[in-house]
């Protein structure tokens, strides 16, 4: 992927709060708490945040582009790296021929300086890769255990239904920007150098709009939602990205990618599950008899219920396995096997009791306290 301009000019390191020597991991968690913390569903009016901050997680977020935009950061113009020159005169660092060319729109920079001109310049550029984008799905736990096939809306620029994109309101028409010459940009000639700028009266489009269109106030773009089939594996986890590739914003030129799309997943809670990766765990209330003499009980699955042997003396709080019985999360890829059920026996204690339950327990009770002096500490009782 070429650098781009917006490399030189911004921070990614900065706009996700974190040092240049972030870990991929600290990088990742920075941008899942602001992503959420703005996003435009959450925080209406925060769009053009939330797209700086998927920007800069797109470039830090790849080992590659990372790799790169660091190099271009240390090299590039706003950086540092053609300041003071060094020997030979660029600072101390070497350049190839094929380096600057591969740097796309600094290529505009030193087009002048190598000989390349306007005709270069239109020749290296090339289509550009949309941008990737980034929404969120909730999904229930059922289908984030088993899997589906669900449908997201993912708000995408389209051109705008009333003007067809001019961005001029209808009967009216744009004319040539005079200061450009309908170009777009800007090129300030300066000796060996030669900077283009964008032109700061029409912002690039080479067009100047007399009467904005009222629908897309001059923009001819508005926000429609584009339908996309995503397929959520089985044992999805909440938090968890999901890369469709090809189906984010639609890319620059007529052979341009398509950028990709990320869905972040939300699973909601079950009323009877809970979860720990691939195993799934569940509690079942018992008696104290139960607990002290053992009993069988029926425990839910999501296969329907089985029936588990609770050994005698079972203490409150201990979890039984039932193996195989958990998230089929990869099931049958890389052989990956499916995760295990944890029963928690819960003992539950009566807040109220008959006559006669009363005085059975009594009884109990009496009738264990020998065994429990016999033992107990020697302290305990009393002794030395």
């Amino acid at each position: 992927m070429p650098p781009q301009r917006e490399w030189f000019e911004k921070d990614y390191y900065q706009i996700l709060g974190v040092p240049s020597t972030a870990t991929d991991k600290e990088i990742s968690r920075a941008y899942r708490k602001l992503a959420k913390q703005y996003h435009p569903d959450a925080n209406p009016g925060s769009e053009d945040r939330f797209k700086e901050i998927t920007a800069a997680y797109d470039v830090l977020g790849d080992a590659a582009k990372r790799k790169e935009y660091d190099e271009v950061r240390r090299l590039g113009p706003m950086a540092g790296g053609f300041g003071r020159p060094g020997p030979g005169g660029t600072g101390g660092a070497t350049f190839r021929m094929g380096d600057i060319g591969d740097l796309g729109d600094l290529g505009d920079l030193f087009g002048g300086l190598f000989g390349g001109g306007r005709q270069n310049r239109r020749r290296t550029r090339g289509p550009q890769r949309g941008a990737d984008v980034e929404t969120e799905l909730h999904l229930s736990f059922a289908d984030a255990v088993h899997g589906a096939t669900v449908t997201v809306n993912v708000p995408e620029d389209a051109r705008c239904h009333v003007c067809g994109g001019s961005g001029a309101a209808p009967g009216t028409s744009t004319h040539t920007c005079p200061r450009c010459n309908g170009k777009g940009m800007l090129d300030d000639n300066q000796g060996l150098f030669s900077l283009s700028t964008v032109c700061p009266d029409c912002n690039g489009r080479g067009t100047i709009v007399d009467t904005p269109c009222p629908a897309c106030h001059g923009t001819g773009t508005e926000r429609r939602n584009r339908a996309v089939k995503v397929r959520i594996p089985p044992g999805v986890e909440d938090g968890q990205r999901i890369r469709v590739k090809g189906r984010g914003a639609p890319g620059r030129g007529p052979s341009a990618p398509a950028g990709d799309l990320y869905v972040v997943v939300r699973v909601g809670q079950d009323a009877r599950f809970g979860r720990r990766g691939r195993n799934l765990t569940v509690s079942v209330p018992i008696t104290f008899p139960e607990a002290v003499l053992g009993t069988t009980v029926s425990v839910p699955t999501l296969d329907g219920p089985v029936t588990v042997r609770v050994p005698a003396g079972t203490a409150p709080g201990t979890h039984l396995r039932v193996k195989g019985r958990g998230v089929a999360a990869g099931a049958g890829k890389n052989g990956a096997k499916p995760g295990d059920l944890l029963v928690r026996i819960d003992v539950v204690v009566p807040k109220t009791l008959t006559d006669a339950q009363r005085e059975a327990v009594e009884k109990l009770a009496a009738a264990l306290e020998p065994a429990a002096n016999a033992t107990a500490p020697a302290n305990a009782r009393g002794g030395s």
